[in-house]
């Protein structure tokens, strides 16, 4: 008789910053009606993985479900597998947090468990060359990635259907292939059609493996899964199937048939991750490509991988294609690297007491590398500005206790240059007890992060408007309710004229950042509605161009001048920007300088823009301020126009501190909000960004003039 061995596994795991009512919905819907499903099949063995942030809210909101799990464990049913406790991408952080990562992980499941963890959950089966290496170091024996990486490697996929091993240097990995047939059949098929798919690998010796491990989340929190999945029955009768026929279908733990069947021999794996992530990474316009691709291979039935037909994708990639999640990547780097020479560094107390005192920042560090704010594909992710909120409040809190450490209690104010981003371009970098100032001479002189230290708050923390290769879908569905033809919708001018909830009107695409102290000069006939839309003529050559920049330091103060020799107009004009900043204040100075080089006289429209994430464009807990005037929405997400303004305020009750915005000259004031339109599993969605402030004056040069103004940027609580 032929027999097969089925391998079963679940990953579970919710974001850090992410709601608790998701938590609450997660754990009613999937994660205890699963483990009650399976303690009642007690011979259908399972692995499971719960990342640390569930393990933390387990413990604090339902410990009698870690009882629960103990029990399935004590019996040998479930197998438990390690990984990052905080669930990061592991290739993408520092070899020291890699190893403390998974060290946490290992221990806190030995001391719940009893049971020494031989398995990792590879987050988003992101693999690299290098980790056979340092996960053997520590203590992994196993991994499971998708078929896909194997296929990739030139393994054809009637062979993955048992494990292979790697070695980097020597040192060796075990690597189970997950069966890319089954993660679309559980559960999402007739449980039927699952038992005839695993009669047909079954094989004489008995050694063939039908591979499972995916998202625990698909049963019972994906939409409709908890009705199908549960309530209609569809986990009982695929268990009842599989126990009827363990004459042939026999259940085992990864563990149990890495230690029955030798591996079926060694392999190389290149780069890869799931075949979607592989595609969510690739630049738009080539997404745009697979998608047709793999569509027209749908369309005509070939069963082909269709991975194959398009190569490229690469999860590092995501930190090119979104600049914002680049950001975040390498403050994280940052504060990690700190830590580490903090750590290696002599201490008067004694490295026990060092050490001790670091454990917290280490903590925070950790949970700022949660892997879901750092990409985007079917789900938010970086489109979720309280996941990238969640990032940047850890490493800020990181950092804050790194200061601590090293400074004391002492004033200062600091002025570091720096490849920050990692592009061969110096950045700026700002700060004293109070404030982080990020910027960018190379592009446009911009600050990109502004970090408010009292409430671990970037308040830059913002996402640009760029297309998705989904947002097809959104101009097709806009158009059938204009009444258009399918595939009309092909620019800007013809989305706008749609009505789609509102959808259509948020696909503006931006060609720059949406950050601060970007330098406009706007053209004849630009309004509020065009520059929002992005419908409106740069005269100048500012917003993203390299500054000249000179860092200096005086006494207290720190202050970085940026100087453009750029154009306006065809015109030249010389553009001087300063900031300045004190030790102990939240007080940033700004100070700008336009003159006119040329001979002739020159008419300008000057517009500086700003940009504030408070997270909650709606919200009534957070609201603009403007001196002198009464706004009928002041909510961040409103809209609107208003002349002769000093002084404009945007206030956030909810984390209680306000930004205030003082002028030396009245301005007309524009203020609009930021809306990016994104996939997630209830469809499309409209997520708020940022809220857009821009002053804008209209001035007359003369030949060598100049004109001067300041703006003085406070927050306080």
């Amino acid at each position: 008789m032929k027999k097969v061995k089925f391998l079963f596994g679940v990953h579970c795991h919710q974001p850090v910053g992410n709601f608790d009512n998701v938590f609450d919905e997660a754990y009613e819907k999937s994660y205890l009606p699963f483990i009650q499903a399976m303690d009642a099949h007690p011979r259908i063995k399972f692995a499971v993985h719960y990342s640390g942030i569930l393990y933390d809210w387990f413990e604090h909101k339902h410990p009698e479900f870690l009882d629960y799990l103990k029990k399935l464990v004590k019996r040998g049913q479930a197998e438990v597998m390690t990984a990052g406790y905080y669930e990061p991408i592991i290739p993408i952080i520092p070899d020291d947090d890699k190893l403390g990562q998974i060290e946490r992980s290992n221990n806190y499941l030995k001391e719940k468990f009893g049971q020494a963890p031989r398995g990792l959950w590879l987050t988003e089966r992101i693999w690299e060359p290098h980790l056979p290496k340092l996960l053997a170091r520590a203590g992994i024996e196993y991994v499971t990635v998708d078929d896909s990486h194997f296929i990739s490697a030139g393994l054809p996929g009637g062979q993955l259907l048992g494990h292979y091993v790697t070695e980097e240097e020597g040192a060796t990995l075990n690597i189970f292939p997950i069966n890319k047939n089954l993660r679309y059949l559980i559960p999402f098929k007739l449980p039927e059609e699952t038992i005839k798919y695993l009669a047909g690998i079954a094989s004489e010796d008995g050694r063939a493996a039908g591979i499972l491990a995916d998202d625990g989340e698909k049963f019972g929190v994906w939409p409709g899964t908890h009705k199908w999945v549960f309530e209609e029955g569809y986990l009982e009768r695929l268990l009842t199937l599989l126990e009827e026929n363990s004459s042939w279908i026999e259940s085992r733990t990864f563990s149990e048939y890495l230690d029955e069947v030798p591996a079926r021999g060694r392999i190389y794996l290149p780069t890869a991750a799931y075949a979607e992530m592989m595609e969510w990474a690739l630049p738009t316009e080539s997404g745009k490509k697979y998608q047709r691709i793999t569509e027209e291979i749908k369309r005509q039935g070939k069963s082909e991988d269709y991975g194959q037909f398009f190569k490229g994708g690469f999860f590092r990639n995501f930190f090119v294609k979104y600049p914002e999640a680049n950001n975040m990547h390498k403050k994280m780097l940052q504060v990690s690297q700190r830590l580490q020479t903090l750590k290696k560094g002599r201490s008067p107390l004694g490295e026990k007491e060092r050490d001790s005192r670091l454990s917290e920042a280490r903590d925070q560090l950790y949970q700022g590398q949660c892997n879901c704010a750092y990409w985007h594909g079917v789900f938010g992710g970086l489109y979720l500005n309280y996941l990238r909120h969640a990032v940047y409040e850890h490493l800020l809190r990181a950092e804050q206790l790194l200061e601590k450490y090293s400074r004391g209690k002492d004033d200062f104010a600091d002025i570091v240059v720096t490849d920050f981003d990692k592009d061969g371009q110096d950045e700026v970098i700002l700060s004293n007890n109070m404030l982080n100032l990020y910027f960018a001479p190379a592009a446009g002189g911009a600050l990109f992060e502004l970090d408010y230290k009292p409430k671990n708050f970037n308040l830059l923390n913002t996402l640009a408007r760029r297309e998705e290769v989904y947002h097809g879908k959104v101009l097709h569905a806009a158009a059938a309710r204009a009444g258009q033809p399918a595939g009309g919708a092909t620019s800007i001018h013809e989305i706008v004229k749609m009505k789609e909830g509102g959808l259509d009107k948020a696909l503006a695409y931006d060609w720059h950042r949406r950050i601060s102290l970007l330098d406009h000069f706007l053209g004849a006939g630009t309004d509020l509605d065009k520059f929002s839309r992005v419908q409106y003529e740069e005269a100048g050559d500012f917003v993203d161009q390299p500054y000249d920049f000179m860092p200096r330091r005086h006494g207290s103060e720190v202050a970085l001048s940026l100087t453009r020799q750029g154009r306006v107009g065809g015109r030249p004009l010389k553009l001087t920007k300063t900031i300045g900043l004190y030790a102990r204040q939240s007080i940033v100075e700004i100070h700008y300088e336009l003159f006119n080089p040329h001979e002739a006289p020159l008419e300008l429209w000057f517009a500086p823009e700003f940009n504030f994430s408070l997270l909650a464009g709606r919200a009534p807990d957070r609201y603009y301020e403007v001196e002198g005037s009464e706004l009928a929405d002041r909510t961040l997400a409103s809209r609107g126009e208003l002349d002769s303004v000093r002084q404009i305020k945007l206030v956030d009750e909810w984390k209680g501190f306000s930004v205030l915005l003082a002028l030396d000259r009245a301005a007309n004031f524009w203020r609009f909000p930021i809306e990016t339109v994104s996939q997630s599993e209830a469809g499309f969605e409209k997520t708020y960004q940022s809220s857009v402030v821009v002053f804008n004056w209209k001035i007359s040069l003369q030949p060598n003039e100049k004109w001067n103004t300041k703006i003085v940027l406070r927050i306080e609580d």
